[in-house]
């Protein structure tokens, strides 16, 4: 069964700085795409940034590129997101998903199957 578990959300001022920690367990998928996605209050869901099985690079939305950093530790089976330059727009609840194959179509978070119970993100001024 796969679990993920998202860790490292807080409070922080802006222009901070937070590491998100998603662990993964039970994956079984020889192929995968691995995604952060957030979601503020009275909005919609959005992607953040997505790997495809810990090949190649992350892609980012843009609306967070050059601030946002994905990374993977293998051993670990760990999925990071680091984020600088926080800005309040950030503030929400941050989730991790994984789902089999390729990540097409990944930005609006469906067809992702497992999801983690997400860790919240604070910005204040």
């Amino acid at each position: 069964q796969v679990q993920l578990v998202e860790s490292g959300g807080g409070s922080v001022q802006a222009g901070g700085s937070l590491r998100l920690s998603c662990a993964a367990s039970g994956v079984t998928y020889s192929t995968y795409c691995m995604a952060w996605f957030r979601q503020a209050p009275g909005k919609e869901r959005e992607g953040v940034a997505r790997l495809y099985a810990g090949v190649g690079s992350p892609s980012y939305a843009d609306s967070v590129k050059g601030r946002f950093t994905l990374s993977q530790d293998n051993a670990r089976n760990t999925l990071y997101l680091q984020i600088h330059s926080l800005i309040a727009e950030d503030t929400a609840m941050y989730y991790c998903a994984i789902r089999d194959g390729y990540c097409y179509q990944w930005l609006g978070g469906h067809a992702f199957p497992h999801w983690g119970q997400g860790t919240q993100v604070t910005v204040s001024a």
